[in-house]
């Protein structure tokens, strides 16, 4: 029998080898994971821009404009943009985008801008807009509408 026990453990090379396989596979995962983020807050603020929209033809239905009170009659003096039910996105929780509205008797634009300071700031998405007719925009983007809003 030999009495000699081999030795058990890592060498500094092996765990040197280790982290750096770690590395790399981080190097290329957290881009991914994060542009995987940012698609997804893109589309939860397309789809409260959406929900607003549909809020805004109920009250053009009620109504006959975009921009009545909460009395509903067009023409009021206190007439401005309507209160809407989602102003920011996500609803709950840190929020990544503000969304307003610049509301006419006849025409709105809803407008979802990144917040300062949030993972969306400086996004090659910009801000989206959505107006009555449905058409779908971008403002302060590096990529084209059809990039984003599909």
């Amino acid at each position: 029998m030999n009495s000699q026990t081999t030795p058990r453990g890592f060498t500094l090379i092996e765990l040197m080898i280790t982290v750096a396989i770690v590395g790399i596979l981080a190097a290329i995962a957290l881009p991914g994971y994060q542009e995987y983020v940012k698609r997804a807050a893109r589309s939860e603020a397309k789809s409260d821009l959406l929900e607003d929209a549909q809020f805004l033809e109920r009250l053009f239905t009620e109504a006959n404009c975009y921009n009545s009170g909460t009395d509903r009659i067009c023409g009021d003096a206190n007439d401005g943009n309507p209160m809407l039910p989602v102003i920011q996105s996500p609803r709950n929780g840190t929020a990544k985008y503000n969304i307003t509205v610049a509301a006419g008797t006849t025409t709105f634009t809803l407008t979802a801008t990144p917040i300062a300071g949030s993972v969306m700031a400086g996004d090659a998405c910009g801000s989206f807009t959505l107006n009555q007719l449905g058409q779908k925009g971008l403002t302060g983007a590096s990529k084209t509408v059809s990039e984003c809003w599909n």
